[in-house]
C-alpha cells in the first residue's frame, strides 16, 4: 500500500473523530514527522454514572509505504521530540491508523 493512501485513511478517519490532520513542513530540520493529528477531548460515562472527560491531544505521525522503515536521521529527530515530551509514532498500514486512533 502506497504512502498516500495510508494518508488518506488517516485524514478521514481523523475527520470521522471531529480531528484535523495538517501537513507540516519544517524549515532546516531534517527527519521531522510529516503530519500532526489534533484530536478532540471527549467525555464517558463510568459505569457508577460519573463521567470521565479526557482532554484533546496532539499526535505527531510520520507516514511510511507498507513495510518500509525510517531512516536513521528521522529516527533521531523523533527521539528528540519524545524526550520534550512529544507523542510520536510511525505509521506504515491502515491498521496502525486503526490502532492510533482506537
Amino acid at each position: 500500500m502506497r504512502e498516500r493512501d495510508i494518508e488518506r485513511h488517516l485524514v478521514e478517519r481523523v475527520k470521522q473523530l471531529g480531528g484535523e490532520v495538517r501537513k507540516v513542513q519544517w524549515i532546516g530540520r531534517r527527519g521531522a514527522p510529516d503530519r500532526l493529528v489534533m484530536l478532540p477531548g471527549r467525555s464517558t460515562r463510568n459505569p457508577d454514572g460519573s463521567w470521565f472527560y479526557r482532554n484533546g491531544s496532539a499526535i505527531w505521525v510520520e507516514l511510511k509505504a507498507l513495510g518500509a522503515k525510517p531512516e536513521a536521521h528521522q529516527l533521531r529527530e523523533h527521539e528528540r521530540m519524545r524526550a520534550m515530551g512529544q507523542r510520536v509514532v510511525v505509521i506504515d498500514s491502515v491498521e496502525g491508523v486503526e490502532e492510533l486512533l482506537a
